[in-house]
């Protein structure tokens, strides 16, 4: 079973991950209306990754017996002054969970849950791939602000293709719907 303060804490992230699944579809719904599919498209997807790191976090306290809470989430940023903002948006969030996660695994460190230190281990190497991710869209997006078809042209490049399943990450309730 996963300690308490652990479970409670995951319990708290689970809703920072709904919460920055909801950012992601804000954020896809703008580039939409601006007819940038790929940049909507990449924005759709990362809401389903984090949607699925819920779910993850949720099968995790299922299997460790410990009581899953669905938290409420605040509402997304939805008005942006121009195409950068999301993206500047999401590189802040995904930082901002970078450091949740890692404290996250130092509750587990200090409860001695090695079990719950191993679970969180993959979100970790996850963190480092998103905000790279981020960091380089982040970068392209402003050096193309005069024409955002080459930031489209960048994610039909670099991003077009699916990610093949990552064969060490946790099982999602739900199996990752």
């Amino acid at each position: 079973m996963a300690a308490t303060r652990f479970a409670e804490r995951l319990n708290q992230q689970i809703a920072n991950e709904f919460a920055a699944s909801q950012q992601y579809i804000a954020n896809a719904i703008y580039y939409d209306a601006e007819t940038l599919p790929r940049l909507a498209a990449f924005f759709y997807q990362q809401a389903i990754e984090e949607r699925n790191h819920a779910l993850m976090m949720v099968r995790y306290l299922l299997d460790a017996d410990a009581d899953v809470e669905i938290p409420g989430v605040a509402a997304p940023t939805t008005g942006f002054d121009d195409a950068i903002a999301p993206v500047a948006l999401a590189l802040e969030q995904e930082r901002r969970v970078s450091d949740q996660i890692a404290a996250l695994m130092g509750v587990a460190r200090e409860e001695g849950d090695f079990l719950s230190e191993q679970f969180t281990q993959w979100f970790l190497k996850e963190q480092v791939e998103e905000v790279a991710t981020m960091s380089s869209l982040l970068t392209v997006i402003k050096r193309s602000t005069a024409s955002m078809m080459a930031v489209e042209d960048y994610l039909a490049r670099e991003h077009s293709s699916a990610r093949a399943a990552d064969p060490t990450a946790p099982p999602a309730a739900g199996g990752a719907l």
